[in-house]
């Protein structure tokens, strides 16, 4: 049955869903406070990286299944796919929801019974109720919608494939919201559609996410440990990975993105006394950042002490992740700006952006060109490439995330 879907958020989740949607005869409308973005979309075109979403993007404009807006309007169903981040300070950082209770607010008015009302945000345990909280204040009978979570677990870069073929699971706050809700998906996902009732499924995304950032925490904690023995990590892994129980993650300049890097969080603020081993997880990934630094500045020291004037730093990679323009919670950029804030010079090549506002971002075949100190903090297949790891290693690059391995 094709449907009226409302997106409401139209970043690196909500775009490819809307346009999946359209490309499955759904009637979509995006809707994004962004007039910038809407714009683009409107156009056909995109304004983030990912592959194969242009496609997506223009064949379902063109057929005019998918439009944008900066506001909602009526639909049969509402997907709510807007961030969710955490307020600075204090010990331990606090969810905040406010950007998932204004988008609910938003669609209040046009919510009809009959409608299925969807978050995917990622969320703390009770946001999908506090939803029907929001909408029953406006006068909605929640009572006649469907209302459930259904987080994503696509993976950036291949978020295309991963939302059709990977499995979903689907917390309604009643039994009938997660069936009604979980035939929808079954309409375009190949994955299984789990069911559960809502609490269960929003502890389930923030699981997964604190599972991966408590075995990447391993992984760069030993990274440091290896270092300060002289001893290359990566071999001790892959050695180390032929043990038939043993998978050990990849270590990194730490870990960044919209989940792995926030979502533990939203679990040691439900309950710090007893998530002491996900707090410690996050301590460690975000101490790797400052360890970097740390031994970036040891370089440079070396470099002034050797040539007598202070080096150039070429941050090579600024996305949270290989091959991906998303900058957010990013530790490659926080360490290019950290070291920029100590006073170095610093430049960055990111070939996924043009430019940055607070960074002189210059391309690869310049950066090369130059007497330097070259920092390598992210895998982009372009640093990859056989002769341009060579001319890496022949400039003696600083390699923190495994690229000349």
């Amino acid at each position: 049955m094709k449907r009226k879907v409302c997106v409401v958020g139209l970043g690196y989740i909500g775009l490819p869903t809307a346009a999946l949607l359209a490309s499955k005869g759904h009637q979509v409308m995006g809707v994004d406070i962004n007039r910038k973005a809407v714009d683009t979309i409107n156009s056909g075109q995109i304004h983030i990286v990912e592959p194969d979403l242009d496609a997506f993007v223009q064949a379902a404009v063109a057929h005019g299944n998918l439009r944008a807006d900066t506001s909602p309007t009526s639909a049969d169903v509402f997907i709510i796919a807007v961030p969710t981040p955490f307020h600075e300070g204090g010990a331990i950082p606090q969810p905040n929801i406010d950007i998932v209770m204004e988008a609910t607010r938003s669609i209040a008015p046009f919510v009809k019974p009959g409608n299925l009302v969807i978050l995917e945000s990622t969320s703390p345990v009770g946001t999908t109720r506090q939803v029907a909280d929001i909408l029953r204040s406006f006068g909605v009978d929640t009572d006649q919608l469907f209302i459930a979570y259904c987080p994503e677990r696509v993976l950036p870069g291949k978020i295309m494939t991963e939302l059709v073929e990977n499995d979903r699971v689907v917390g309604g706050l009643t039994p009938e919201a997660s069936r009604i809700v979980a035939e929808f998906y079954r309409g375009f996902v190949r994955g299984d559609v789990l069911e559960t009732e809502a609490a269960c499924a929003e502890m389930c995304k923030l699981t997964e996410n604190s599972f991966r950032d408590v075995n990447i925490a391993f992984a760069n904690e030993l990274s440091m440990i290896c270092d300060k023995q002289g001893i290359d990590v990566w071999k001790v892994i892959a050695l180390a990975n032929r043990h038939p129980r043993v998978n050990i993650l990849q270590p990194g300049a730490g870990v960044g993105g919209h989940c792995i890097a926030v979502d533990p969080w939203f679990i040691v603020a439900s309950d710090p006394d007893n998530a002491r081993l996900i707090r410690t997880a996050r301590e460690v990934n975000n101490h790797k950042s400052e360890w970097v630094v740390d031994k970036v500045r040891t370089a440079a020291q070396g470099w002034r002490a050797a040539r007598g004037s202070e080096p150039t730093i070429i941050c090579l990679g600024l996305a949270f992740k290989p091959d991906i323009d998303d900058l957010r919670e990013s530790p490659a950029l926080e360490i290019a700006l950290d070291l920029k804030s100590k006073g170095y010079a610093v430049q960055a090549v990111e070939p996924n952006i043009e430019n940055h506002a607070s960074l002189d971002v210059v391309t690869l075949e310049d950066a090369v060109k130059q007497e330097a100190l070259f920092v390598l903090l992210v895998k982009h297949r372009q640093f990859l490439r056989p002769e341009m790891a060579a001319v890496l290693r022949s400039k003696g690059a600083l390699d923190f995330c495994g690229a000349s391995n």
